[in-house]
C-alpha cells in the first residue's frame, strides 16, 4: 500500500501530489514558489509534503523534478534557470528537514518517466521526452528507467546548434548559455515569437501567432512552418543519435495538434536511415506529467520500503 509523493519545483508554482498504489492521485496542491529565495523554497516544499501526509495519515517516498540538474561532480545544483537554486545542496537540505532521503531529477526526465511509464509512450522503450515551452529541454527513458549520463545532461538537445542552418538562420539568435544557434532559441515559444518579430515585424506571444495562423493570416501560418521544419531537423538528429521508438512532445507548444503530423512528413530527409518508423505523439497527462513522474522517481516497492522504514522508526521511539 505504499504511498508515492511528487513535487515539481517550478520558477513560478510548486506543485505536489500523492499517488497510491494503483497510481492514482489521492491528493494534489499547487502553490506560488517564493522565488528568489533558497531557504523559503525548501521550506515551503516541506510543509507541503509534511501537510500532505498529515491529510492522509502516512508517509510515502518523496521524489521531486527540479529545473536543473545535480552536478555529478559537486553533488550542488547546476543548469538551473530557477538560479537561487544553483551551488545548492537541495537534495540534502530536503533530506534533512523530512528526516528521509529524496530523490531528484530535472523536470524534463521526470516528463519524460511518467509518458513512458503509464502515459502515451508506455511500451515503447527507448523514449525521448521533448519539452517545448519558455526553454527547450529533453529527457531519455530507457528499460523503465531515466538515462542520467555521466554529466547528467542526456537529453538536453535545446543547447545543440539546430541541424542544417540555412544562410537566413545562420548563425542564429543568442542564447542566453553563451552560444549562439542553440535549438532552444528557434523552439521554445519566446523563441517562436521572435522568429515572427524578425520576419513579420510582428511582436506577438506564441498562442497568439497560432491563433492567428488558424484564421488564415499568411505571416503567423508562415512562422509556424518554418517551426515545423525546424522541429522535423531537430528531431531528426535526435532519431539519428538515440533511434527512440517514441517521442512525446509536452510544453506550450505541445498543443498545436497539427505539428504532430506536419513534423512527421518533414522529418525524413534528416534521418539516417531508409524509412522512419518512430512515433511522434502528445503527452497522455499534460503537465501533470511532471509531478506524476517525480513521484515515479521511486518504485512502488521502494515506497513500501520507506513506509516500513517510517514504521519501524516509530516503533522504537
Amino acid at each position: 500500500m505504499a504511498l508515492r509523493i511528487g513535487v515539481d519545483l517550478g520558477g513560478t508554482k510548486i506543485e505536489i501530489a500523492a499517488f497510491d498504489e494503483t497510481a492514482s492521485a489521492v491528493l494534489r496542491e499547487r502553490i506560488p514558489a517564493p522565488k528568489g529565495d533558497y531557504r523559503a523554497t525548501l521550506r515551503a516544499i516541506a510543509d507541503l509534503i509534511h501537510g500532505v501526509e498529515a491529510r492522509l495519515g502516512r508517509r510515502g517516498s518523496v521524489g521531486i523534478g527540479i529545473p536543473g540538474t545535480l552536478s555529478p561532480a559537486t553533488g550542488l545544483v547546476k543548469n538551473a534557470n530557477s538560479v537561487w537554486l544553483i551551488g545548492r545542496p537541495l537534495d540534502a537540505d530536503l533530506a534533512a528537514l523530512l528526516s528521509r532521503p529524496v530523490r531528484l531529477a530535472n523536470d524534463a526526465n521526470c516528463f519524460a518517466l511518467s509518458e513512458a511509464t503509464d502515459g502515451a509512450a508506455a511500451g515503447y522503450d527507448p523514449v525521448f521526452g521533448a519539452i517545448l515551452g519558455t526553454g527547450v529541454g529533453g529527457g531519455v527513458v530507457t528499460g523503465g528507467r531515466v538515462l542520467t549520463g555521466a554529466n547528467a545532461v542526456a537529453g538536453e538537445w535545446g543547447h545543440n546548434p539546430l541541424p542544417a542552418m540555412s544562410p537566413d538562420e545562420w548563425p542564429g539568435p543568442a542564447c542566453y548559455c553563451g552560444r549562439q544557434g542553440c535549438i532552444e532559441t528557434f523552439l521554445s515559444g519566446p523563441g517562436l515569437a521572435a522568429d515572427h518579430a524578425r520576419i513579420a515585424g510582428q511582436a506577438l506571444a506564441a498562442e497568439e501567432i497560432a491563433r492567428r495562423a488558424a484564421n488564415g493570416d499568411p505571416a503567423a501560418a508562415a512562422t509556424l512552418d518554418r517551426y515545423a521544419d525546424r522541429l522535423a531537423r531537430a528531431l531528426g538528429a535526435v532519431i539519428n543519435l538515440l533511434d527512440p521508438q517514441a517521442i512525446v512532445l509536452g510544453g506550450g507548444l505541445s498543443n498545436l495538434s497539427w505539428l504532430y503530423e506536419a513534423v512527421s512528413a518533414r522529418w525524413a530527409p534528416y534521418v539516417f536511415s531508409d524509412r522512419v518508423d518512430t512515433r511522434l505523439l502528445p503527452p497522455r497527462h499534460g503537465d501533470s506529467s511532471g509531478v506524476r513522474g517525480a513521484a515515479w522517481l521511486w518504485s512502488p516497492e521502494e515506497a513500501e520500503h520507506v513506509e516500513d522504514a517510517e514504521a519501524e522508526r516509530n516503533a522504537r521511539g
